[in-house]
């Protein structure tokens, strides 16, 4: 059934994760939605927790609309980017993403999660009664408090039942500059430089939640001029923005990413953005658009800059196509920013010192990082505080590795060089890794030294 009956919350069973938040109580008040009513305007200092608090008064009244709400409230409150709603053997829980890291946040009985799961279908415009195969949509929500979202909502069967995730897009959010990524230095320098370009292909590579879709919008933001035509072709739509034209693929009726663009080079366009260069054929168009005379944006999925041209030539591209059209790649990560009120120095074993020191020998850049940063090596901790939730980290910047294509590196793609001649090249010529960029904003004071390395490699 889809509504659930006032038996079904007879002492349900509700779990909090291990947070500064009054413990909500152990039986059912008799007045439950009356409360949220007169806390619909919370305390400046503490907004999330009377979120949080509304959220289990919605569970413990069965109340499964506000319930919804709340969950996606509270879930925008603490800057989460995606929900997990995970049904379990005796116990549905609810677990947010904050900065990359899932939070464990509350759990309700199993008897709600249908009527939980019916909601979020109607919600996004999936079927209710199919449960056998997963599903994929989307909703526009509003909160009580005006703040507009869009919602990519994904069911999966599993054994229990279905486990639904909901990514988040705050639209009140402004697309951030490049700089405030994180872009710096060389780095930015080259960035800006390639997005001069006539014509040509930028690449951002990196694994799935890495920032690579706001990092193209933060380049379209800069490219995006009443003179210029842009257009993107996305899988799906993430961002939506004035002056761009958007097309969502839509794979069940072949409309895909090498029609999309083969469509846009139809349209007259300057600027072309393409979700993701995934197989031979979209390569091959990128690179037909780019040989024309258009700037080509798009990602790719691999480790780091360099090793983008070994995969786009065992995706079959001829070498000579690729050094006459490839301009730059951008390979990123994410790590959590720590919390700058209760940081502080920490040592460092006399181990990961050398890796650093090792690691920053090959940094052939001046100006990227004081020296004196590097002569007195100091990195920091910070245990947690209110401020953070008692977590030690508080929102996310970016690690960027940035590889701008000239003509050594063209020679070394021509000749068939290994990975490793051109990762050396690129760094001679003034390219900051992924680890020399995460151990400088270590230095910085901006992220953990334990952090860099959980998203880098160590150089050998």
């Amino acid at each position: 059934m889809d509504n659930p009956t006032n038996q079904q919350v007879a002492n349900p069973p509700l779990a909090v994760c291990p947070q500064p938040v009054a413990q909500p109580p152990a039986q059912t008040s008799p007045q439950p939605a009356a409360q949220p009513a007169s806390e619909t305007k919370p305390v400046p200092q503490q907004p999330p927790d009377d979120k949080l608090k509304q959220l289990q008064e919605a569970i413990l009244a069965a109340n499964i609309p506000q319930m919804v709400m709340m969950a996606i409230s509270y879930a925008l409150e603490i800057r989460a980017s995606d929900i997990h709603i995970e049904p379990l053997e005796n116990r549905v829980r609810i677990r947010y993403r904050v900065d990359g890291v899932l939070r464990h946040i509350v759990e309700y009985p199993t008897n709600l999660h249908p009527a939980v799961v019916s909601r979020i279908k109607i919600m996004s415009n999936l079927k209710i009664d199919e449960q056998r195969i997963p599903q994929d949509g989307r909703a526009d929500v509003t909160t009580k408090e005006g703040r507009a979202m869009d919602l990519r909502v994904s069911t999966l069967p599993t054994v229990n039942s279905e486990k639904i995730v909901m990514r988040i897009q705050d639209k009140s959010k402004k697309i951030p500059d490049l700089p405030e990524l994180g872009i710096a230095g060389v780095s930015l320098k080259n960035l800006e430089a390639a997005l001069q370009s006539p014509n040509g292909i930028i690449i951002t590579t990196g694994p799935t939640g890495s920032g690579k879709t706001t990092t193209l919008y933060s380049c379209l933001m800069r490219l995006n001029k009443t003179e210029v035509n842009i257009l993107t072709i996305e899988d799906p739509v993430e961002i939506q923005m004035d002056g761009l034209n958007q097309s969502q693929v839509h794979h069940d009726i072949n409309y895909n990413f090498e029609t999309g663009m083969r469509a846009a080079l139809r349209q007259d366009p300057n600027i072309i953005m393409v979700g993701e260069i995934r197989d031979k054929e979209t390569a091959d168009t990128a690179i037909e658009a780019s040989l024309t005379g258009h700037l080509v944006l798009s990602t790719l999925h691999t480790n780091s800059a360099v090793e983008s041209i070994t995969r786009i030539v065992n995706m079959g591209i001829q070498p000579y196509l690729l050094t006459s059209t490839l301009e730059l790649i951008i390979a990123q990560r994410l790590v959590r920013k720590m919390c700058q009120k209760c940081k502080k120095p920490v040592e460092t074993s006399p181990e990961m010192i050398e890796i650093i020191k090792k690691a920053m020998e090959k940094l052939y850049v001046k100006g990227e990082i004081d020296p004196e940063l590097l002569k007195n090596m100091q990195f920091f901790e910070s245990p947690g505080c209110a401020e953070c939730n008692n977590i030690g980290y508080k929102g996310r910047v970016g690690l960027y590795e940035v590889l701008r294509i000239n003509n050594e590196i063209r020679k070394l793609i021509l000749s068939g060089a290994t990975t490793m001649d051109i990762q050396e090249a690129a760094q001679k010529n003034g390219m900051v890794t992924l680890e020399q960029g995460g151990i400088i904003n270590a230095l910085q004071g901006m992220t953990t030294i334990e952090e860099v390395y959980r998203v880098s490699r160590k150089s050998e």
